[in-house]
């Protein structure tokens, strides 16, 4: 039978263990497409190589690590087709398609890269035109792997495509200073937990 200050410290070690352990994977480090209605982007439902957006349409891409859509980081920053098409005037047989490039933080960059900053840009292309068109004309040069999946734009990243990223991998802007926030509760959890098992073993042995 296991003592009670004995179950104690086996608690202590167990949670410093869980706070100590490496973290699984936490997704996907990728493009992700999204179309703009009024102030609110949604996750586009059909890739930029089969889109058709009409004139007037604000479409996005992010850079970024996510396991799925569902915690998909958005574009950044205010977007508007006036504001960002403001000098490239409507022109008869063309349709105009804004896009806003977010070549996300230093916390999702591939290691060695530092992702440039926030673009925008208005693509004028004949009506047909695919999102991935309207794309080339502003941001080349772009990368796909043999799948046809949009590995990069402008360049970026040089390398790497839709690769599952660990949370080990993740890196922030401030470079790893020191153990986890987490590593630091176990501890405490195992210090507050010793010192009571020691207490609860001397009230024992003097009762």
């Amino acid at each position: 039978m296991i003592r009670p200050a004995r179950a104690l410290l086996l608690s202590a070690l167990a949670l410093l263990l869980l706070a100590a352990a490496p973290a699984h994977a936490t997704g996907y480090r990728y493009w992700s497409f999204w179309d703009r209605t009024g102030d609110h982007w949604t996750y586009a439902t059909e890739g930029p190589g089969t889109a058709r957006p009409v004139d007037g349409t604000v479409q996005g891409f992010r850079f970024a690590v996510s396991a799925d859509s569902a915690d998909a980081p958005r574009p950044r920053g205010a977007a508007s087709f006036g504001a960002i098409c403001a000098r490239t005037p409507a022109a008869s047989g063309t349709k105009r398609i804004a896009l806003v490039i977010d070549f996300g933080t230093r916390s999702d960059a591939p290691s060695g890269e530092t992702p440039p900053t926030l673009r925008w840009a208005c693509a004028r292309v004949p009506p047909g035109a695919t999102t991935a068109e309207a794309l080339a004309t502003v941001a080349e040069p772009l990368r796909y792997d043999t799948n046809a999946l949009l590995c990069a734009i402008a360049g970026y990243p040089r390398t790497g495509c839709g690769e599952q990223v660990s949370a080990t991998e993740k890196k922030t802007a401030a470079q790893d200073t020191g153990p986890s926030v987490g590593v630091y509760a176990g501890a405490a959890a195992v210090a507050a937990l010793a010192a009571a098992a020691i207490w609860q073993a001397r009230r024992r042995r003097h009762a």
